[in-house]
């Protein structure tokens, strides 16, 4: 803190003849707090030599797609892996296309676990469609963030003491809205820091696995294709007569007609 409040005064002193961008009074507390503050966040942000005792941030994702015998058996053992490794299915999805079945998961598994996971689930796969796992070093930003935080820690505790001694209403208004931006800030960043921490700890892994069906004209050969056209023409015939059945007292009723009328016929032959 002796360090902070040495390089405060000496950028106060060294900006008292410079321009403000604010319209405070001249010697006034705000005045001085806003070049402190200036003072106190290019002081955290100057670059400093990482320490290799710091721990190194990875967040690790996958994405993987293969084709399986068996669907229901497959995601049966994807659900034990997740459950031994201490993992969290966020998503479970299935469904159909024209040629096959599939099912999809999104699954949350402790980093230490996930090379364990995905070399779990590669057991018995001969090829993958698709397997992309990358991983993104976000130390630097870790740093940054945790470094402009307390920055930002520091001044709203400033500008809670500045608050305490300011005597008029309208220097008592602009700390409170100086407050009120820092403490938004610290939140935004603080919310940062806890997604990435929760991105590093816990490493996502997409799975999507398919079985292709044989329900379609696309896998079958010209010989199958001639084989169920006859099939089709021979079940249109066996249909047309069975029809043929349906009508047979409209067809005996035909036939006791066409017998009335020929008898009919001899009879006016032999009177005339």
């Amino acid at each position: 803190m002796k360090t902070i409040s040495t390089l405060l005064l000496l950028f106060v002193l060294g900006c008292s003849n410079g321009n403000s961008n604010k319209n405070y009074e001249a010697g006034s507390a705000m005045a001085e707090m806003d070049m402190a503050e200036e003072a106190l966040v290019r002081h955290q942000l100057v670059p400093q030599p990482l320490s290799n005792e710091i721990e190194q941030k990875i967040i690790k994702t996958a994405r993987l797609a293969f084709e399986t015998k068996d669907v229901e058996a497959t995601h049966k053992k994807i659900l034990q892996l997740a459950s031994q490794n201490k993992g969290l299915v966020q998503n479970d999805n299935s469904g159909k296309d024209y040629n096959r079945i599939y099912k999809s998961l999104t699954v949350r598994i402790p980093t230490e676990n996930f090379q364990k996971f995905i070399d779990g689930i590669s057991e018995g796969v001969d090829y993958f469609d698709q397997r992309d796992i990358s991983r993104q070093d976000v130390s630097e930003e870790f740093v940054d963030l945790e470094a402009r935080l307390k920055a930002k820690r520091v001044l709203e505790e400033r500008y809670l003491e500045l608050l305490k001694k300011a005597n008029k209403v309208e220097e008592m208004l602009q700390i409170e809205r100086e407050l009120s931006n820092i403490r938004e800030e610290i939140e935004a960043k603080q919310g940062r820091l806890q997604y990435l921490q929760s991105q590093v700890s816990m490493s996502t892994v997409n799975i999507e696995f398919y079985k292709t069906t044989a329900e379609t004209g696309i896998t079958q050969s010209y010989g199958q294709k001639m084989k169920n056209a006859l099939q089709g023409g021979w079940n249109g015939i066996s249909v047309f007569f069975l029809g043929i059945l349906y009508l047979w007292p409209l067809f005996l009723v035909a036939i006791i007609v066409v017998i009335i009328l020929r008898i009919f016929l001899k009879k006016r032959k032999k009177t005339h």
